[in-house]
């Protein structure tokens, strides 16, 4: 890894290069006035169904699919299938809710879930606690596609300390902010075309390619570990790697829709229409999924750890450049561009959208609410291009002091905090019967209890809880959200009967239809 792959790197830059062009092009495609948020942040709610599908499929199949997932298998084992479960269990919820949640916001001009909260339950602090809920859950998301991209570069041979080390993260980084400033939404939702087609491309070689070389599944198989093949069977009274696995998949996909970036991809849709045809048609991205964390197999299978030109790369990324060395060892370097190019891109993409989300959300329901509520929509769109290259900011910091060995952990810290808005957004779309004072307590306990299981546990996802002889081996977020429900369940009449009670509700049921 010390010697720079130069085909490998000009492909890399050639098609680097075309998508940046594209990104700030893309400023001028179904062109709308970047001074208003509608347009910056939502590209006008004018995305078709095709639109759509690529848009929402770049931001939800990222460097977590391409890197985090495979590395996951290729270091644990079994247990990082469970996001296969978890994005199949996601559509039919996306096909039932998502369609309701974009009426609404279409019929008021809501640019995000804080926004319909705020409207709602009629608390800002409420919102509020939203909104920072989705920007900090939002930091550690982006941290895992600059992973990704982290990964790639070094993987090419640009390599060095300090800051010359850095240099090209820092390129991509700055790249990622301009186009991101100046084209909104557009830029990203034109980018994830061209970044699918080459992540499928990509992945249909693999598959095919990579098995023949080995010799075919049932030798891949064959050297996979048992204990990696399998979850390990749980011992007596305890749940063990079952219940980690069912707990993730679950938590993850009550999780994931509730992000800042899903919900920009689904509210920039043209009609709720269009939502339900991409909650049947993204799926499709499931199978790729399935086919990706099988390259964790594959690495495992062709020896890459064990081969002395990748021991630097295992030693400065670890598990995370399974993948990497696995399309160097597998392909040549013309192809080893392309594939690093998709992964690269597959960061870049949902990284701009999670940026312009939580810049939606800190402009509208921070900015906004708390500090300039007579704005004009120039000041608002302004405010949200700055704060967008903010959060980007905060991401690195995140890889700069929250080390972990799978960068999927990234992934899964957000999770915990994103999974506290689950009752005030998708509950209270279908009742208000939840005091909103309680539904902000329950919020608060879930995020604490949370954060401190999961520091507990150095910053993993899972944590144990113990009940007689029995251990509960689980999700760190399903455990807080299941105390955020009980909170808001308990407090409700307690808040009911001493008059802190219902405010006004600026919605009506005819609002949610389409």
């Amino acid at each position: 890894m010390s010697e720079v792959n130069w085909v490998a790197l000009i492909v890399f830059v050639i098609l680097f290069g075309f998508i940046t062009w594209l990104g700030f092009a893309a400023a001028h495609w179904r062109r709308g006035d970047l001074n208003l948020l509608n347009e910056w942040g939502l590209g006008g709610r004018r995305f078709g169904t095709v639109v759509t599908w690529f848009l929402i499929g770049g931001d939800l199949y990222t460097a977590y699919t391409f890197i985090a997932v495979p590395a996951l298998a290729f270091g644990a084992g079994a247990i990082a299938f469970f996001a296969v479960p978890y994005t199949i269990a996601v559509y039919p919820f996306m096909f039932v809710v998502f369609p309701r949640i974009w009426s609404v916001c279409n019929k008021h001009g809501y640019v995000t879930a804080s926004d319909f909260v705020r409207g709602r339950f009629g608390n800002r602090w409420l919102a509020l606690a939203i909104a920072l809920t989705g920007i900090v859950a939002t930091m550690p998301y982006i941290a895992l596609q600059l992973v990704g991209l982290q990964v790639v570069i070094g993987a090419l041979g640009v390599s060095g300390s300090g800051w010359v080390g850095e240099l090209p993260l820092i390129i991509a980084f700055v790249i990622l902010a301009a186009f991101t400033y100046s084209s909104g939404l557009r830029a990203p939702a034109a980018i994830a075309i061209v970044k699918d087609m080459l992540i499928y491309l990509t992945t249909a070689a693999a598959v095919v390619i990579i098995p023949y070389q080995l010799g075919g599944f049932g030798n891949i198989f064959a050297a996979v570990p048992a204990a990696k093949a399998l979850l390990a069977t749980p011992g007596a009274n305890t749940t063990g790697a079952y219940g980690a696995y069912a707990t993730l998949a679950l938590g993850s996909a009550m999780a994931l829709l509730l992000y800042p970036h899903s919900m920009t991809g689904i509210l920039a849709a043209s009609s709720s229409k269009v939502v339900r045809r991409n909650s049947a048609m993204i799926p499709a991205y499931s199978f790729m999924l399935g086919l990706l964390a099988l390259l964790g197999f594959l690495a495992l299978a062709s020896g890459v750890s064990t081969l002395p030109e990748f021991a630097g790369g295992f030693k400065q990324f670890g598990n995370n450049f399974a993948v990497p060395a696995l399309f160097l060892h597998s392909f040549p370097s013309w192809f080893v561009g392309i594939a690093f190019a998709a992964i690269g891109i597959g960061a870049l993409v949902p990284a701009a959208i999670m940026s312009i989300a939580a810049a939606n959300l800190f402009t509208r329901n921070v900015y906004k609410e708390f500090f300039n509520r007579n704005c004009s929509e120039r000041q608002e769109s302004n405010m949200a291009k700055w704060a967008s290259l903010i959060v980007k900011f905060g991401a690195l910091i995140f890889i700069v002091f929250v080390p972990t060995p799978y960068a999927i952990q990234f992934q899964l810290l957000g999770g915990i905090w994103i999974i506290q808005t689950f009752p005030s957004v998708i509950v209270g779309l279908y009742s208000r019967w939840l005091n909103h004072w309680a539904l902000l307590c329950g919020w608060g306990t879930g995020t604490v209890i949370g954060t401190w299981m999961a520091a507990s546990v150095n910053f993993g996802a899972m944590y144990p809880i113990h009940l007689g002889d029995w251990t509960f081996v689980g999700y760190i977020a399903i455990w807080s959200i299941v105390l955020n429900f009980v909170v808001a369940i308990v407090l409700t009449p307690v808040f009911n009967a001493i008059g802190a009670g219902h405010r006004r509700d600026q919605t009506a049921e005819a609002d949610y239809l389409a």
